[in-house]
């Protein structure tokens, strides 16, 4: 398979651990940063440790209006967006000309619902790929090194769902095959929207909880009392996916927490940002259950009470 061209907007511990194993198969890859995290990586590389094997990337690396000006969207096969969820609408904003003047798609792999919305509103949906990091967890330990752990499986889909004679599905084969030949478990969905709302059934019940606590996700979900409170915030993204006519059931429930509950204890990515003092996710995770609630007319105690603790910290 000829190599693809990949731009990774935002090289962090996600971002910045997919692109080691793209560029380890071969494939051209080109990342975006910001700050001091973009000035070592341009001075000594991108350092990745993947649970104990480190290695450094030498990879070309800029900040957005550097990007623009040195390069044309066309010159990507794929854009992977792996910042924040809450820097999505800033980038759209940032990057809509660069990216509107070509057709390359844009998959994102961020935390949430509401990124692909946003992505389509500028670009149009069919340039959009829905994704997904499956069992992964990582972030920027220091400048120019992140640190990732976990399976790190991948799943990605036409958003909001493959259609019969969709013109994304050619790629998405391609990319499949790619990603997994680069040592990345992927696999296609042709009903992603489905597969970003089981995950937020698992952001929502540990990622809020976890910034509150400051306690891993092993320690939550085999606590006698957090544990009920997680299942409890999971139980309510459950009930909040019928405002988007994604009908979770019981089962899907109970599967991702068996499947939190079963994972290596890791910091969340919301625990990391609140340690850090960073602005958190809540908007795009908890924010997005309490919304289709209060669409749906229904209550959701667990997530209201919690979300309102954490900000009330803030």
């Amino acid at each position: 398979m000829a190599a693809l061209n990949i731009l990774i907007l935002g090289a962090g511990g996600i971002g910045g651990y997919y692109a080691s194993r793209l560029a380890d198969a071969g494939h051209h890859l080109v990342l975006t940063a910001r700050g001091d995290h973009l000035n070592v990586i341009q001075a000594d590389g991108l350092t990745v440790d993947y649970e104990g094997q480190v290695a450094r990337y030498h990879l070309p690396a800029y900040d957005h209006q550097s990007l623009i000006r040195a390069h044309r969207a066309d010159d990507f096969d794929l854009v992977m967006i792996g910042l924040k969820s809450t820097a999505t609408e800033q980038v759209m904003a940032e990057l809509s000309g660069w990216l509107g003047e070509s057709g390359v798609p844009v998959l994102s792999l961020q935390n949430g619902v509401d990124n692909e919305p946003v992505i389509a509103d500028v670009l149009g949906a069919q340039r959009v790929l829905g994704g997904l990091a499956v069992r992964i967890g990582g972030h920027i330990i220091e400048p120019g090194k992140v640190f990732a752990e976990g399976v790190a499986q991948i799943v990605m889909g036409a958003w909001p769902r493959q259609e019969p004679d969709d013109t994304r599905a050619p790629l998405l084969q391609r990319l499949e095959q790619a990603f997994n030949e680069a040592g990345i478990p992927t696999t296609v969905s042709p009903d992603i929207r489905h597969e970003l709302w089981r995950k937020l059934v698992i952001n929502n019940g540990v990622n809020p909880l976890s910034a509150l606590t400051r306690l891993d996700t092993r320690t939550l979900t085999h606590h006698p009392e957090f544990g009920k409170m997680v299942y409890g915030m999971m139980a309510e993204t459950v009930a909040a996916s019928r405002a988007d006519g994604v009908n979770l059931s019981q089962q899907d429930l109970d599967e991702m927490f068996e499947l939190i509950s079963s994972f290596n204890a890791i910091k969340t990515s919301m625990l990391v940002d609140q340690e850090k003092g960073r602005p958190l996710e809540l908007d795009s995770i908890a924010g997005a259950v309490l919304r289709r609630c209060a669409t749906l007319g229904i209550e959701a105690p667990y997530t209201f009470a919690v979300n309102a603790l954490l900000r009330h910290q803030r």
